[in-house]
């Protein structure tokens, strides 16, 4: 199933860690239409502005599978509204401001940056965004805005 022109359902949903643990990790329907409005919103752009494809590394989790990862059943993740992400040879860095200065959102998270395409986007969609804009590393935790390495 299409979610928008370059993303699907299937992408979406795949996870290393449920394949390896036998987690069946099935969307119900709203998660399904979340993950659709993200497509549109943040992911499609995205790949339209860089013309470059990128796959995306966390998508829709399952309960089971937040649990498994070591998240919270709470996660934007867990509802179909989050996606973790980065684009080949683009800096973490930029693809984060270019999201920041041109897409609603409601979370945008730059992760465990130290440079160049280090890390990875977090970067979430809900109707009503907060455009909340943070950066996190394992030593200085969430951050406001976006920090550089």
């Amino acid at each position: 199933m299409k979610l928008s022109a370059n993303f699907s359902l299937q992408e979406m949903v795949k996870s290393q860690t449920a394949e390896r643990k036998g987690i069946d990790n099935i969307p119900d329907q709203p998660s399904i239409d979340n993950m659709i409005k993200l497509c549109e919103s943040i992911l499609q752009p995205v790949r339209d502005h860089y013309g470059i494809p990128f796959s995306v590394s966390s998508g829709y989790r399952c309960g089971e599978l937040c649990l498994a990862v070591g998240s919270s059943l709470q996660s934007q993740h867990a509802k179909g509204q989050a996606a973790d992400f980065e684009v080949p040879t683009v800096s973490n860095m930029e693809l984060a401001k270019w999201i920041q200065e041109n897409l609603e959102f409601d979370q945008l998270i730059l992760e465990c940056f130290t440079g160049g395409n280090s890390g990875w986007v977090h970067c979430s969609y809900v109707h009503e965004p907060r455009k909340e804009v943070l950066t996190y590393d394992k030593a200085n935790g969430y951050r406001e805005g976006l920090i550089g390495g």
